[in-house]
């Protein structure tokens, strides 16, 4: 009874940490305008060229106006493999 709760417990917390782990990968889109429904605090990356070689742009939702999520962007340097 036991052996089965922990191990139920440890097939929880595995699909937990998946979850959690796909959710914080950050999305890289091709075009600006594939950028839709941008929430405030989350940054996607932007591979469109724009950018000097070695890195990329990202646009991250700064604030909260009356229009929605006010959007920067900036070129960061590129983190792993193209």
């Amino acid at each position: 009874m036991i052996a089965t709760s922990l191990r139920q417990t440890l097939l929880l917390s595995a699909v937990l940490s998946l979850a959690a782990t796909a959710s914080a990968r950050a999305d890289i889109v091709g075009r600006e305008s594939d950028v839709t429904n941008l929430r405030l605090g989350q940054k996607i990356y932007v591979d469109d060229g724009s950018c000097p070689a070695g890195q990329i742009k990202e646009v991250a939702g700064m604030r909260l106006t009356a229009a929605g999520v006010e959007a920067s962007r900036k070129c960061v340097d590129r983190k792993g493999k193209r």
